[in-house]
């Protein structure tokens, strides 16, 4: 589907963008046709007159057509969530029993269909979905502390047992009871008990991020306009074997810190343990990405030759293309023979920061 095909209605955006209505701050962003110059909603730069703008899903769209950030309000170097959304995520944390409704949105200030947009955009869900996910995590979370079913179903918003057990078993996979008696692991035929994949959100100067974590490490790190973030959290699910839900994860908490000393110029090299899963060739090639050291770059044909593959430069090509973990996988160390950028999921302007960044040429923050 055409990503534009899912913005709000252009009589929606222009009166949101003439108001400088922060509300829709991440859902679209407006270009300005004569200065050819695009910005978030909220700008507080002059606006231009009528039939001047052009509406797009997301930064990248609007550098692909051309037109290059505004000064003022910095669309990509501004974190990328609005506030509004924020609240949400806070409200969420807040009141873990909570059921949140269309009008509690509305009362919050928040236009329930912008909200609807964001999350599926950034979660691949809607904002009620992921509520209602939150409030799983957290009953999960409870049972393996070693709480009572009852107290899990009841201290998160559910108001019968059984209401709970089919929420919870068509997100887990297992009914809370078996969670419960295996001490707070998912039972599963084939392998020991095991934890479900927790979905957090990061953000970074280049635009927020998906994170995935398991137990082992970090397995999900993709910025969360790219186009393929779907596909992978549906390959991650097949991967791992496990249920993806947002919750909370100490290898998050890592992250966040050596994000900040990355993009600040003073970490180099990633600590934070990550899980890979792929094929026995995809796990050599990302092994081979993170021995790249900080500041170079490789060809492809340099990373194949890297991992035992001569020759194979296009195989590795498509392993590097299928990392679901960037930066602490440095995927964006790779280029192409002759010294051009070459491809990259997040966009070619984030490869480009990146490598100016570890070549001491641009800063953030």
């Amino acid at each position: 589907m055409d990503e534009r095909s899912v913005l709000p209605p252009v009589e929606v955006m222009e009166r949101a963008f003439r108001e400088r209505d922060a509300r829709f701050d991440g859902v679209f962003y407006a270009a300005v046709t004569t200065t050819r110059i695009f910005c978030r909603p909220s700008c507080p730069a002059r606006k231009p007159g009528p039939g001047r703008v052009e509406y797009y899903g997301s930064p990248r769209e609007a550098l692909f057509a051309g037109f290059r950030p505004c000064l003022r309000c910095r669309p990509l170097e501004s974190g990328g969530t609005p506030d509004w959304v924020r609240d949400l995520l806070a409200a969420v944390e807040a009141d873990p029993e909570r059921r949140f409704r269309d009008r509690d949105l509305r009362d919050l200030g928040v236009d329930p269909a912008a909200a609807r947009r964001w999350f599926n955009g950034a979660y691949g869900m809607t904002f009620q979905a992921y509520s209602r996910a939150r409030r799983l995590g957290r009953a999960f979370d409870s049972l393996k502390g070693g709480g009572s079913v009852d107290d899990a179903a009841l201290g998160f918003g559910w108001e019968s047992f059984s209401g709970f057990r089919e929420a919870f078993g068509k997100v887990f996979g297992a009914p809370p009871g078996a969670v419960a008696a295996s001490g707070g692991k998912i039972p599963t035929e084939d392998a020991a008990p095991r934890d479900y994949v927790r979905l957090g959100w990061v953000e970074t100067p280049l635009g927020p991020m998906a994170a995935g974590a398991v137990e082992e490490g970090l397995c999900l790190l993709e910025f969360s306009d790219r186009r393929m973030l779907e596909a992978q959290l549906r390959t991650l699910r097949a991967r791992f074997r496990l249920p993806l839900a947002p919750g909370d994860s100490p290898h998050f908490d890592l992250l966040r810190r050596e994000l900040s000393d990355y993009f600040a110029g003073t970490l180099r090299e990633f600590t934070v343990p990550v899980a890979l899963r792929g094929t026995e060739f995809q796990v050599r090639v990302w092994e081979g990405l993170r021995r790249i050291p900080y500041g170079t770059t490789v060809t492809y044909a340099d990373l194949a030759g890297s991992v035992g593959a001569p020759g194979a430069a296009r195989a590795a090509g498509r392993a590097n293309g299928l990392n679901r973990i960037a930066l602490v996988v440095p995927c964006h160390r790779v280029v192409n023979a002759d010294g051009s950028v070459g491809g990259y999921g997040g966009g070619l302007w984030r490869k480009k920061a990146l490598l100016d960044l570890e070549r001491g040429l641009r800063k953030f923050g």
